[in-house]
């Protein structure tokens, strides 16, 4: 195990104490590919059985490893394989069961949040991702802790728009069957473009096939320690920006790499990847936002703004990949409207809107992330919504997502209120010009040509 110097010491207490660092993740993967069976009470038994034996410890040790070395571990979370491949061979499309028996796995071992109630239809569907997909609504109306994701394009294999079309009616759904918590269901919901395999970080995380059978990935979250840093430099130009903004980095990674050895040592399983993510909270100070401000932008969403969140996910990385030979998931910088309060403040003071987040999603590290819109907002705007971003992701070979909220009776000007992490979100117009006719279409948009690469 790496060792630190008492200067790194010092340094990561005061990043703890007064600029929010945290371990915002231990998340263990866990494979389900073992307990695949045609009789579905079989499966959700050994479904069951398999996670409360692997993650008996996770808690324990998450809140073990915070005391050993001051280092607060905000959320432990399992991950798994993506349902629908699992849970075909029983045949039935009573998926609404297995979900239940992953809610109940995951409050016995008290994760807060189970990732991998999920499908990958970036070319097609199978019976067994549509049943799964048409399960969303109910498992995530009648579960607490389980999040679902689809995966409907990749760069190599284009968009598969018959399933973004369904998946807009999905949102939909999701929000509405759980209107009494301000449409909190599809809050828990992903859409993605090139999902990735060890993402650690909710809604959107699940267990590759290309997994071991266990695995522990850490996500870190440092917008607090970023933000001092630029604050710190304010005469500086952008090339010793990027340089201050990737030692940094640097530090926190050093510091995911040491919780997650701790964690794989103490649980006896492999250590995975740090995903270093710039992943807000509503909290003063944890603000992407206030990063890109810090750096000479009046307001989030004013011009520049763009470039900013260009210089700092780019940053980010390279920091964080000199520090460990083992960063993956996203790693980079979110922009989630309700989790970061300068995403707030400038969505409802409106020089934040939809469309400039779509540009910013360009280049950070996921897409549209937790916002709120209108509910009554078709499922062809959201359809369309979906397919322009991952348009973005395809093209540019990189992840991106869609987590919206047609908030149920609310308007513009409105607000959801989730609490926690998830935060509150400002309700913001979408543009009032029909997408049905495009959605219409179906098929799939092909793939660019970059994808005929070997």
């Amino acid at each position: 195990m790496q060792r630190f110097s008492p200067q790194e010491i010092v340094e990561t207490i005061r990043m703890v104490q007064m600029e929010n660092l945290d371990i915002r993740t231990i998340t263990m993967g866990i494979s389900l590919r073992d307990c695949a069976s045609d009789d579905i009470a079989v499966m959700e038994r050994k479904v069951y059985d398999k996670i409360c034996r692997r993650a008996a410890r996770l808690v324990a040790v998450g809140e073990e490893i915070a005391r050993e070395y001051g280092m607060p571990v905000i959320n432990k979370r399992i991950s798994v394989t993506p349902v629908a491949l699992v849970a075909e061979a029983t045949g039935t499309v009573e998926y609404a069961r297995i979900g239940a028996a992953l809610d109940r796995a995951a409050r016995e071992v008290g994760v807060n949040f189970l990732g991998g109630y999920s499908a990958l239809v970036e070319k097609g569907t199978t019976p067994g991702d549509a049943a799964l997909i048409e399960s969303i609504p109910e498992v995530l109306a009648t579960t607490e802790r389980v999040c679902a994701s689809v995966n409907i394009g990749t760069t190599r294999a284009g968009i598969n728009m018959d399933a973004v079309a369904r998946m807009g009616w999905i949102i939909r759904e999701c929000a509405q069957r759980t209107a009494d918590r301000d449409g909190l269901g599809a809050a828990k919901l992903v859409v993605f473009c090139n999902a990735v395999e060890d993402n650690p970080f909710m809604a959107g995380a699940f267990h590759g096939v290309g997994e071991p059978d266990c695995v522990v990935n850490v996500g870190v979250s440092g917008p607090g320690v970023v933000l001092r840093a630029v604050e710190a430099a304010p005469e500086a130009d952008f090339g010793t920006l990027a340089s201050i903004i990737k030692r940094t980095s640097f530090k926190v990674t050093r510091m995911g790499e040491l919780v997650g050895r701790a964690a794989s040592d103490k649980l006896g399983v492999p250590f995975g990847i740090v995903d270093l993510s710039l992943a807000p909270t509503p909290a003063v100070g944890d603000s992407v936002a206030r990063i890109l401000e810090a750096m000479g932008i009046e307001r989030v969403g004013g011009h520049g703004s763009t470039a900013a969140l260009a210089l700092l996910n780019d940053a980010v990385k390279k920091g964080g990949a000199m520090a460990s030979s083992h960063v993956g998931g996203l790693s980079g910088a979110f922009i989630p409207v309700s989790e970061d309060i300068g995403m707030i403040e400038a969505a409802e003071l409106g020089v934040l809107s939809i469309d400039k987040l779509e540009a910013m999603t360009a280049v950070c590290s996921v897409g549209l992330d937790m916002i709120a819109i209108p509910g009554d907002t078709s499922a062809e705007t959201i359809a369309a919504i979906i397919a322009d971003e991952a348009a973005i992701g395809m093209i540019n070979r990189k992840t991106t997502a869609v987590r919206l909220i047609p908030a149920p009776g609310k308007k513009v000007g409105d607000s959801v209120e989730f609490g926690g992490l998830l935060g509150r979100a400002p309700v913001m117009p979408v543009s009032s010009l029909s997408s049905a006719a495009f959605v219409a279409r179906g098929g799939r948009i092909p793939a660019p040509l970059t994808a005929l690469n070997n």
